[in-house]
């Protein structure tokens, strides 16, 4: 028999209206790196010497973003959140309860940090413990499989995510619609769903947040995904330096389990879907979709050939479908709210948010969800709070290690897909990293570069020569040994790589390099001119 769902709603309602006062604690990574569990642990035995335990709840939940003045401490009832909490801070937190809030450091909730993004993704994290099913349920959630299942046909719920204008979130941008109708019109009485958990840019943490935060949602869409595809089966493929993520998915494959919103005839219906955990080892590659498909497989994470693509024949050569972590964590808002209200938000050509690690010289650095369409200057100064440190800006480098450097005449360019790719830069996953005047681009250009090339997979020439003859390139003029000709080749082998890599970590490797040539060539001119002497100075400042 299936699931009551307003039933187990109604209950976990009726228990938080009983509780008196709520304090949400960030256990997400970087707070629970803060010792913010030691913080829970102690409130709660506060409220427990007072006689108050019964009226006052202690609640773990995922990040809330504002990770540069972490931990957080967030008492819902009067809407105040503390920042920066420390254990001498509880005592005076738990005071305020019954007077005006006044413990620990208090961050405006209506400031541009929150007030300027829009949650669709990150709905739920910071608001519901990640470890009870029954909250998530509370906040809407699985309603939104129930309604495929009991009203709309596998073909209306491609339609659906077609018309809302969805793209992958992974970097590439290809519409989420259009890969679902390839594996429902593929061929096979097996096809599998892979949700990519395999977050590998440096600095970014998008994908980790959200499992951490919500690991429900991301279980929901995947099921939805299985139906409308026709698979039985998903993998979710996290890196295995996400103990944290990965411990929350396991509780939350089990309690979604028990309640039979996986397995066999969830919800009464003809269709069944398990989810299974698969651990990654680290590579960077993985995150390519044939190399992750071989990990999973067992083998050694080697990117393939294309065509087949993996709709048409993919994990055990079976049919198969990737989805990154945030793309699917849109799915159950856009089938609840409909896709005209997620093609509402954003550009003509990207519609809906993003979701963006704003990390570097930037003073708010966090975890910040945008509408398509706003301007890197909007997200840099007004959510970010500006450079850090009374800085001047210089460059972001957007996209990771396949990104590019966009310097400050740039900064009004509304992000898409589209915007960022004719700067020489990519979306990517959603890394955000701000630079400020006392940034080399060279050195920046080297450092992602030195990156790709320890972690290429060594399979196809362009890559494995080409990366480490331009990474030699770069520390012979970082070195003050550079020729003006030095220039041109790393022009001419990046426009090779761009064009003859077998995957897409070989293509965009020397967007970098590429992207700090194209706006910054003079920093590379001064070290060819300046020669061994300049170098000196800049290793020294």
């Amino acid at each position: 028999m299936a699931t009551n769902l307003e039933q187990i709603k109604t209950e976990e309602l009726a228990r938080q209206e009983k509780i008196r006062a709520t304090f949400k604690i960030c256990m997400g990574s970087g707070c629970l790196s803060s010792k913010s569990d030691a913080l829970a642990e102690k409130l709660t035995a506060i409220f427990a010497a007072r006689g108050i335990s019964n009226d006052c709840e202690v609640k773990p939940v995922g990040c809330r973003g504002l990770c540069a003045v972490g931990p957080l401490v967030r008492y819902t009832d009067k809407d105040v959140l503390y920042s920066e909490v420390k254990e001498a801070d509880l005592e005076s937190i738990a005071d305020d309860i019954s007077r005006t809030p006044c413990g620990g450091k208090i961050v405006n909730t209506n400031s541009n940090f929150f007030k300027k993004q829009q949650k669709v993704v990150l709905d739920n994290a910071g608001s519901i413990n990640p470890l009870r099913i029954e909250e998530y349920i509370a906040f809407g959630g699985y309603f939104a499989l129930r309604k495929v299942l009991a009203e709309m046909s596998p073909g209306d719920v491609i339609e659906t995510i077609s018309r809302s204008g969805l793209r992958g979130r992974g970097g590439a941008g290809f519409p989420t619609g259009t890969k679902w109708k390839l594996l429902a019109e593929a061929s096979g009485d097996e096809k599998y769903v892979i949700c990519n958990g395999d977050e590998g840019d440096p600095g970014a943490f998008m994908d980790r947040s959200i499992m951490e935060a919500d690991p429900h949602k991301i279980i929901e869409g995947m099921a939805i995904a299985g139906y409308a595809t026709g698979s039985k089966k998903g993998y979710i493929y996290v890196r295995a330096e996400y103990p944290l993520a990965v411990k929350r998915l396991e509780i939350a494959i089990e309690q979604a389990t028990k309640l039979g919103f996986l397995g066999k005839n969830i919800f009464d219906a003809n269709f069944s879907f398990e989810i299974k955990l698969r651990l990654g080892a680290g590579a960077f590659v993985c995150g390519e979709e044939t190399a992750l498909i071989a990990s999973i497989e067992g083998k050694r994470g080697n990117p393939s050939p294309r065509p087949p693509f993996p709709t048409q024949s993919g994990l055990f050569g079976k049919p198969t479908m990737i989805n990154n972590v945030e793309t699917l964590g849109n799915i159950t808002r856009i089938i609840r709210d409909g896709a005209e209200w997620f093609a509402s938000i954003g550009t003509e050509k990207s519609k809906g948010t993003k979701v963006f690690a704003l990390t570097g010289h930037v003073a708010n650095t966090g975890l910040v969800e945008v509408p398509m369409g706003m301007t890197l200057r909007e997200i840099i100064f007004d959510i970010g709070g500006g450079v850090a440190n009374g800085k001047k800006f210089k460059a972001v480098q957007t996209g990771g290690p396949s990104g590019g450097v966009i310097p400050e005449e740039h900064l009004d360019t509304p992000i898409s897909y589209e915007s960022l790719a004719a700067l020489g830069s990519i979306m990517g996953s959603g890394g955000m990293l701000v630079m400020d005047e006392d940034d080399c681009m060279v050195d920046v250009a080297k450092f992602y570069l030195q990156f790709c090339v320890d972690e290429s997979c060594g399979q196809c020439s362009p890559c494995r020569i080409g990366g480490y003859q331009m990474l030699k390139i770069l520390e012979k003029i970082i070195k003050g040994r550079g020729e003006i000709g030095d220039l041109d080749k790393l022009e001419k082998i990046a426009r090779a790589m761009k064009t003859a890599s077998l995957c897409g970590l070989g293509q965009t490797a020397a967007n970098p390099v590429l992207s700090t040539l194209k706006y910054f060539r003079q920093e590379y001119i001064s070290y060819i001119e300046g020669g061994v002497k300049y170098a000196r100075q800049m290793k020294r400042g």
